[in-house]
């Protein structure tokens, strides 16, 4: 009779209860997976923006923001350091992706030259210089290099995908689907979202929160008929108390430093407020800003607003603060979420932007349902057909053990299941029985060699293996090569693909072997059913 270890056997019987176990939620009404014991599975398969209708925004990184920024904060920097070294100049200013510096006469310019070359330049990623100092009598010019630039550019894109999905995630939204297309563009699919204004304010804002000095040095009559200081700017007020405020453009802190933000209420006034906690430099930071200017307003700056200018009425030492404004508890809410995730490197610019419906998501579902069913039918024909009801019907048994394994597997990791994903459950069903077919042919040779049934039936397993990984491999690499190169619908059909390369080759050969060995414990046949 032909004997199976083990091994194999507790593998099978193990394999379909967690595949069941996987897969039972699917089945099931949420109110029912609600009412599960803890320890069970409570999750299906999470169906993608074609499948379960949803909203998809284009959108491009204005990485041209971000080095405006970088240039002006050098001017910043430059501005500094030669007033900490007691140099004169005559003017600092933009000069294209860098700063040019003026001076009286060109006595002092070596030294300007060589403070920020020493205390300015730092390496890129790849050891290279990311400013170039260079000088001409009494002008001295630092520049960014084209290096730095697409450094710049690059880790904007890829920080503003990281920031974007971890504002999807806090709408509730499971596995959104975040691209980089192209140099500067950003793909986002939100399935279950299906108001794209909604996710438009969410991940739109930049979010970049500063605290900054207010300038008292000047009123703002007198900055707008004057001039504004050198190192100070005007910026529109959102609070109820000045339609600007002159701050000082260095930020003493930045929202970068924040571990966490909540709505919250104050408990003197019961108004609604969004509470912060910083890290340890923040916190470091932010006890000797307000140590050093009791009594002086000290401005919040959220995107380029002043949305709070309270004065600093003790030391802040503990690290958490609250932010005051005109809030309700909704838009409390959505700025707490917008700093926790953190501020967009860059403002975001909405190219396009889609919505599928439910019930086209509904269609593309029935749809791949029939097309699945369909694919299955053939197959189960197929195989009867060809090798009779024993042989096929074990096979078919392997198939349905297989789909489960995949639905099990999707369910269990929450990988996204879209229509190309469905595509590839077809293909894989379809080309599932390959395996099967080859350990057939082998025995059909062995008997025909005059090999006895349990001899043609372990000659056929063991024989055909060589072949069934081999085809295998090459299945597993394709799908790598698909899931690393492609995006989004290619993805899911690369993903669906390679899960399927797993769970075929052990429902194949393992479940189909199991099967057999129980039928020649029971039957003990004289001729194999397959001639």
């Amino acid at each position: 009779m032909m004997t199976v270890s083990r091994w194999k056997i507790i593998a099978v019987v193990a394999a379909v209860l967690l595949s069941l176990l996987f897969a039972m939620p699917n089945v099931l009404s949420q109110s029912a997976r609600d009412s599960l014991p803890g320890f069970l599975p409570k999750k299906g398969l999470n169906l993608g923006l074609d499948l379960q209708g949803g909203s998809q925004l284009l959108l491009e990184v204005e990485t041209s923001a971000l080095r405006k920024e970088r240039v002006t904060n050098l001017v910043e920097d430059v501005r500094r350091l030669t007033n900490e070294a007691g140099i004169q100049t005559a003017n600092i200013a933009v000069a294209g992706d860098g700063v040019l510096v003026t001076l009286p006469d060109d006595s002092r310019a070596g030294e300007v030259q060589g403070i920020i070359s020493r205390q300015l330049i730092s390496p890129t990623k790849s050891g290279a210089a990311d400013k170039i100092v260079s000088r001409n009598g009494a002008q001295v010019r630092v520049n960014f290099t084209d290096e730095a630039i697409r450094e710049v550019s690059t880790n904007a894109v890829e920080q503003s995908i990281g920031i974007i999905a971890r504002r999807v995630d806090e709408l509730g939204t499971r596995e959104p689907l975040i691209n980089r297309q192209g140099e500067n563009r950003i793909v986002v699919q939100a399935a279950g979202e299906s108001d794209p204004e909604k996710l438009k304010s969410l991940i739109g804002q930049t979010a970049k929160l500063t605290f900054q000095m207010v300038d008292e040095s000047v009123s703002l009559q007198q900055a707008e008929a004057e001039g504004v200081p050198a190192g100070s700017e005007i910026l529109v007020s959102t609070d109820r108390y000045a339609p600007a405020y002159v701050v000082k453009k260095r930020a003493d802190v930045t929202g970068e430093m924040l571990t966490d933000a909540r709505q919250d209420t104050d408990p003197q006034t019961g108004q609604i407020v969004v509470s912060f906690r910083m890290n340890g430099e923040g916190a470091r930071r932010f006890a000797a800003v307000t140590s050093a200017n009791i009594g002086k307003p000290f401005a919040i700056i959220l995107d380029g607003k002043v949305i709070s200018a309270p004065n600093i009425n003790s030391a802040i030492t503990g690290g958490s603060g609250i932010i005051t404004g005109n809030f309700t508890v909704q838009t409390a809410n959505e700025l707490a979420i917008l700093l926790r995730a953190g501020a967009l490197p860059a403002p975001l610019k909405v190219e396009q932007q889609s919505t599928v419906s439910a019930s086209l998501g509904a269609e593309a579902v029935d749809a791949g349902l029939i097309s699945t069913m369909i694919a299955f039918v053939s197959v189960l024909v197929f195989m009867v057909l060809a090798y009779g009801l024993l042989f096929g019907g074990i096979s078919v048994i392997a198939l349905v053990v297989n789909g489960m394994m995949i639905v099990a597997a999707m369910s269990m990791t929450q990988a996204t299941l879209t229509l190309p994903g469905i595509a590839g459950l077809i293909l894989t069903l379809a080309v599932a029985v390959d395996a099967n077919v080859l350990i057939y042919e082998r025995m059909r040779d062995e008997i025909r060699a005059g090999r006895t049934p349990l001899a043609a039936a372990d000659a056929g397993f063991s024989r055909a293996m060589l072949t069934i990984f081999d085809a295998n491999i090459t299945h597993l690499g394709a799908s790598l090569i698909m899931f690393s190169l492609g995006a989004g619908p290619v993805k899911g059909f690369a993903w669906t693909l390679a899960i399927g390369v797993f769970t075929s080759v052990f429902s194949a050969v393992l479940v189909t072997q199991v099967l057999l060995a129980f039928w020649f414990r029971v039957a003990r046949p004289k001729k194999l059913p397959i001639t």
